[in-house]
């Protein structure tokens, strides 16, 4: 459920390269213009617009746009131009092997993706870095927490509807065996369920957990365990339940209190609106009882401000 809105009457991707070039021509760049052609393309056609930008004028449009425009902006839009596996790879190199090490960023990413796309974006990862994400994820993260990331990033897993009941009493009663039955945890259990099991699974696991006994697993996850290791399981419970509960608390998080993440912000709203943003739009005006459209505009200004409101439709 995409919020991207297209126009019913699209102009070619010829004359959207060649007004994104006027808006770069003379002083200052009107990213108005900017910001009206791409909000409103989807992966497949901005992928075309730079095809002929690059035949047109026999420059990279991205190289281009990352001149011309700066700050927030500029980010959202260069993040904005890549396919979504592209995008997630580029996101967890820089998690993982930027300046700063962002572990709960690359966590996020990983531990809420589906295994299709998942194994999409290993691929592409190795063809743009000439490194395999496991290796960086080895050099980056560590204990519990790693042996969690590689064993998500290298299982694939069904991503039907379709469950085993005796299979979820089975792993419901192992995870509490596992964890809140003994002294001490053993993580390698939690690890070997959470990572092979489908969403479908794991959300009828939690269920029969709380039906069992007497509070969620995510409650017995945070008693368990703790820091990244704590964060993955929870966000891999998270996204079997309702991936867009899960995104609109986070988006929120991101606006809360004094000041704005606009990392954060801008990250989910790019990587979710050609996903499930119509989703993560209904689950925030359900929990927060504001719409998702109102908190962005009071968070954000200017341009960058358009461009986002115009991702979320």
């Amino acid at each position: 459920m995409s919020s991207l809105i297209i126009p019913c009457v699209l102009t070619s991707p010829q004359d959207d390269a060649a007004q994104l070039h006027k808006a770069f021509k003379g002083f200052g760049c009107d990213t108005a213009a900017v910001v009206n052609i791409l909000a409103h393309r989807d992966a497949t056609q901005r992928s075309l617009i730079q095809h002929e930008y690059k035949v047109m004028y026999q420059k990279d449009l991205n190289k281009h746009l990352k001149s011309e425009l700066s700050g927030n902006l500029e980010k959202a839009i260069l993040l904005w131009m890549y396919d979504p596996a592209t995008r997630d790879a580029v996101i967890v190199k820089e998690a993982l092997c930027g300046e700063t090490i962002h572990l709960r960023r690359a966590t996020e990413v990983l531990c809420s993706r589906t295994s299709t796309q998942i194994q999409q974006l290993r691929q592409v990862y190795l063809s743009m870095f000439q490194s395999y994400i496991e290796h960086d994820i080895e050099q980056s993260a560590s204990s519990d927490h790693k042996k969690l990331l590689l064993a998500y990033v290298s299982k694939p897993r069904y991503e039907g509807p379709e469950i085993d009941r005796n299979l979820v009493e089975k792993d419901t009663k192992a995870l509490y065996k596992a964890g809140e039955k003994r002294w001490g945890t053993d993580e390698d259990k939690f690890i070997q369920i959470f990572s092979e099991s489908s969403r479908a699974h794991l959300a009828a696991v939690s269920h029969a957990y709380k039906q069992s006994y007497g509070h969620s697993l995510k409650k017995a996850i945070k008693n368990e365990t703790s820091g990244y290791f704590e964060y993955g399981l929870l966000t891999i419970v998270r996204c079997a339940e309702n991936p867009a509960l899960y995104f609109a608390k986070i988006l929120h998080k991101a606006m809360k209190g004094l000041g704005t993440d606009d990392s954060t912000l801008t990250r989910i709203i790019v990587t979710r609106t050609e996903i499930d943003m119509q989703y993560i739009k209904t689950e925030y005006h359900r929990k927060y009882k504001k719409t998702l459209h109102d908190a962005v505009h009071s968070e954000t200004s200017g341009s960058y401000r358009d461009f986002l409101l115009s991702l979320l439709g």
